[in-house]
């Protein structure tokens, strides 16, 4: 199963996670922290280490944070955690991000995120935020026995493959579909037009082939849709108008939903099905598809650079730590 390759023992990790309140069902590490990425800002040693935790109940989870870890909030925090969690489900892209905490001697910053809203995310793509970051090698620090989220985990993961291959041609390699995967999530992000590096995917990509190849390579193996060269790390799939609308079928609600509002045409209010068959046998499917990615990201991208904001806590009052952090693209950063 996929999902094992996410698994990790770090003892590190774990020593961070002793300082936050246990009841998680899920806490993964991220990042160029955690993976070596290449270009000129790859000092693995000293970057920042990225966290997400999801958690059942965000109420009594930050109310007990709070209680640990009062300094790490914004000034929301005397509004109190019901407040907090509103803020955090109902804003942006569902996530909560304390940003540049010092723990055990590391620069950190953590987000948290409804185990609810999280299994949405990865089966609809509502935002494509925490579940595009999932779509990337990641350290899984922590994960309890709840079977929906580790279905909901592997789904993310074929879905992603379904994408990517509408997007690519009838043959290519390992290594265009990682970085066509790995772009998914970044379509439409504002942060990648005004200030991010363009060639973020690449440096992701290329260091870390073999652990995408974990990730993904049992997903692979099992699709009947494609021919995988395992030793020559090529692969070939089917671009008939069959083939394409199958993909199109199996992909997440809200992007369905995304392609039939682009090409239904006004007054016609054709089903989803019926939009998607049309794509299918458009010369363009794969350049639709990623619109419609666009009409998601862009959005929740937005929003939750917005909320960031107002959760930043005590780094605002750190500018000059604070300014010269390049924004990070949808899934990276807040």
């Amino acid at each position: 199963m996929a999902l094992q390759a996410l698994q990790s023992s770090g003892v590190a990790f774990r020593k961070i996670l002793s300082h936050f309140p246990e009841e998680l069902s899920l806490a993964f590490a991220y990042g160029s922290g955690v993976y070596r990425q290449a270009g000129p800002s790859s000092d693995q040693k000293n970057a920042m280490l990225d966290f997400v935790f999801t958690v059942d109940d965000p109420v009594a989870w930050h109310s007990k944070n709070l209680k640990k870890n009062w300094n790490h909030y914004s000034f929301l925090k005397v509004l109190g955690p019901r407040f907090i969690t509103t803020v955090q489900n109902n804003y942006g892209a569902g996530v909560y991000y304390n940003p540049l905490i010092m723990c055990d001697g590391r620069l950190i910053k953590y987000g948290i995120i409804s185990t609810s809203v999280l299994i949405e995310d990865l089966l609809n793509w509502n935002n494509l935020y925490i579940a595009g970051r999932l779509q990337k090698p990641v350290k899984i620090v922590a994960m309890n026995e709840n079977v929906t989220l580790r279905s909901a985990l592997d789904k993310n993961l074929k879905s992603a493959v379904t994408a990517a291959f509408l997007m690519l041609p009838e043959s290519f390699s390992e290594e265009d579909l990682f970085i066509e995967i790995a772009r998914l999530s970044y379509s439409g992000d504002f942060r990648m037009v005004v200030g991010e590096d363009k060639a973020k995917v690449l440096n992701i990509v290329k260091p870390n082939i073999a652990h995408f190849r974990e990730l993904y390579g049992s997903i692979l193996q099992e699709n009947p849709q494609v021919v995988y060269k395992i030793q020559q790390g090529s692969l070939e799939i089917d671009k008939s108008p069959e083939g394409q609308f199958t993909q199109l079928m199996t992909l997440p609600k809200t992007l369905q939903q995304q392609i039939n509002h682009i090409m239904d045409p006004p007054g016609k209010n054709r089903d989803v099905e019926e939009t998607l068959l049309q794509v299918a046998h458009d010369p363009d499917c794969g350049d639709v598809v990623r619109l419609g990615l666009s009409a998601i990201v862009r959005p929740s991208s937005m929003r939750q650079s917005t909320k960031g904001i107002f959760t930043a806590g005590h780094s605002l009052l750190e500018p000059s730590r604070h300014v010269v952090r390049k924004p990070r693209p949808h899934g990276e950063d807040v």
